[in-house]
Order: C-alpha cells, then structure tokens, then sequence
C-alpha cells in the first residue's frame, strides 16, 4: 500500500507544500512582536462597548533608542559651544586687528644769541615765512586718485580727515593754548585712546606719551599768541602700505608768532611790538583702514617734531617752552662716555641755523 496522500481540498496551509510560498520568508519572532507600536486589547478589554481591537502601544522613556540620545546631547553640546563663543568673540572673524602705538621723536633746536624780537607782521615778513599760507589754509591737499585697493572716494575721505587732524593739532588756538584737547582725541582710532589720554595727563618724553606729540600746544602761563594767523607751509601725500591700510604723510613746516603772557610782561613794550617766532617742522604719518575711514578716524602711527627755539634742557612733553624774545638758549648738556652706572642719556638737540631767525635791521 502506499502512503497517505493529501487530502482532496489539497495540501493544508502551513505545511510543507502548501500554498502562499511568497510568505515563507516572513518572519514574526519575538523583537519583532515587542517593537510593534501596535497591541491587541484582552478579551476582557474588548468586552466594553465599542472598545477598538487595538490600541497603541505605550513606550517608556527608558526605552529610547540610545543612538537618539546621543544624538539629542552631542546637538545641545554644539548649540551651547556655538553661543559660548558668539558671546565671547562676537566678531572675532570681522574685527580689524588693533592699531599700532604712536612712536614719537622731539628735537629741540637752540639759539646762541638773544632771539629777535618786535612787531609779529614785521617778523613775518624778515623770514620764509611771508608767503606762507595763513592758518588752516597751508595745509593743500594733493589730487586723490584710486590705488590699488582702494577707489578715490576713499583716498580723499582719508585725505581729508588727515587735513582735519592737522589743523586741529597745530593751528587751533584754543589747542595751542593747552585747554582744549577734545578736537584732536575725537579724530584717533579708538585703539589710541588710551596712550592719548596717558600722554595727556602723564606726560613723559619717552617716544610713546608726550602730549607734544599728538599736538602743538604751549603752557598758557608762560606763552599766548601774538596775533597775525599761524603760518603753515608743506606737501601731503599718500599710498597703500598694504592691501588693508592707506597710509598719508604730511611734512609740514608751522611758524607762530608768540609773547609772554599777562600784562605785567611787557615792562612797557608795546603788545603788539614784544613778538618773535617759533617755528616747528612736523612730519606726521597716518594710517587708515576701511573701518577708519567709515567712522572718519585716522591712526597715528609716528611724529617727528623739530622745533626752536628752545633750551635743550627744558622738558618738552607736556608743552613746548619756547625761548621769546631777548632769551638766549642754555646749549646742548654735556655727555661723558666713560660714565656708567645708570646715567641718563642726554637729549639730543640742535642749534637753529642763523638764517631761521628774523634779521630786523635796527632804526
């Protein structure tokens, strides 16, 4: 006899043979089972009245994947990094980098005969002064023209906060006389501010806070203005120093016509015949960057002032002491080079040549 054969509806479903082949491959083991966000209600469940046959399956907290835990922290990390460092160096990736200190030099130039005195016109017309400009004016402005980095527009705002700068610094009265320093501090890179103001206060002939050489000024208890304007003669130019910064160099040579200050100096003399000339050659070199010449600020990045006449031995970091008339200089103090041991160097200084001064022939 032969085995039993399949039964006449067929071979039964489930059983090797039978039909739906395609689902073999489908497997329900139990992770499967207990990830299914479905669950089937209890028969006692689904006793209630129009209970579903399902619900949705509960997931505790602690059941989170772990990958998106990790994920959760490593982007609550990088967000807090991001406004850590914002905070700290809010533009860190724009900012210009600081400007330089100022580097200032003062030579005095002295006189071995009494300095001329009389009328200022008169004094004015017996130098190379008499066809100076008057005050503000002197200081001419070159063509602007665009380099390499920069286009003309901003060749002459840098040209003309330089201009401003100038005639601030030296023909201001109310600079010149030592009360009002407001003008020129306005017109610095903030960066400067702080050296400004330390060589305001805290003058010191050091090549970095002499208050003389951010601006001409005179010690008002001693010196005032005689009248006639401030003579200005020189050149401007400029170019780039770098693809980032226009650099403007002004070589000026300034003559004030000065007079002992108060009434009881005269002894006598006429005010307006007690004049002389003090005369100051000035280069200043001046730096812009874009950030400068939005904000029409300049950097001050170094000042030679030759000035006379004056005493070699006179401090001239806080105002300039210039020698008036009928004063004679007291000569260059002696250096010893066999000398150690800590002695202070003495400062250099010159003699102003005889054809400076003014010759007025005597009446």
């Amino acid at each position: 006899m032969t085995g039993r054969g399949n039964p006449p509806e067929g071979t039964p479903e489930g059983v090797p043979g039978g039909g739906d082949d395609e689902f073999r491959s489908v497997v329900f083991d139990e992770s499967f089972v207990a990830a299914a966000r479905l669950e089937e209600f209890s028969a006692q469940e689904r006793l209630g009245d129009h209970a579903p046959a399902v619900r949705r399956r509960r997931t505790a907290v602690g059941s989170a994947p772990r990958q998106a835990l990790l994920l959760v922290l490593l982007i609550a990390v990088a967000f807090g990094t991001a406004v850590y460092l914002g905070v700290r160096h809010p533009y860190q990736e724009t900012s210009q980098p600081p400007a330089d200190a100022l580097r200032s030099r003062i030579i005095p130039l002295t006189v071995t005969e009494p300095v001329p005195g009389g009328r200022a016109a008169d004094l004015f017309a017996a130098t190379a002064a008499a066809d100076f400009g008057i005050g503000g004016a002197g200081y001419i402005l070159p063509r602007a023209k665009a380099t390499g980095h920069f286009d003309e527009g901003q060749v002459m705002d840098a040209l003309t906060v330089a201009q401003e700068y100038l005639r601030a610094s030296t023909v201001v009265p109310s600079v010149l006389t030592g009360s009002d320093v407001r003008s020129v501090r306005l017109q610095l890179d903030p960066d400067l501010l702080g050296q400004f103001d330390s060589s305001v206060h805290r003058p010191v002939d050091d090549g970095r806070h002499a208050a003389t050489a951010w601006m001409v000024r005179f010690d008002p208890r001693r010196v005032e203005l005689a009248g006639q304007g401030v003579r200005v003669e020189g050149t401007i130019s400029y170019g780039e120093s770098d693809a980032a910064h226009l650099e403007v160099t002004a070589d000026h040579t300034v003559v004030y016509a000065l007079r002992r200050a108060g009434p009881a100096a005269s002894r006598g003399v006429p005010a307006d015949e007690r004049a002389s000339l003090f005369t100051v050659h000035r280069v200043v070199r001046m730096r812009f960057d874009r950030a400068d010449l939005d904000a029409n600020q300049l950097q001050l990045t170094e000042t030679l002032l030759t000035a006379g006449p004056l005493a070699c031995s006179a401090d001239q970091a806080d105002h300039l002491q210039p020698l008036l008339a009928g004063e004679r200089g007291d000569g260059a103090t002696g250096t010893d080079p066999y000398a150690r041991g800590g002695q202070k160097s003495a400062a250099v200084c010159g003699t102003l040549a005889p054809g400076a001064l003014p010759y007025l022939p005597r009446p």
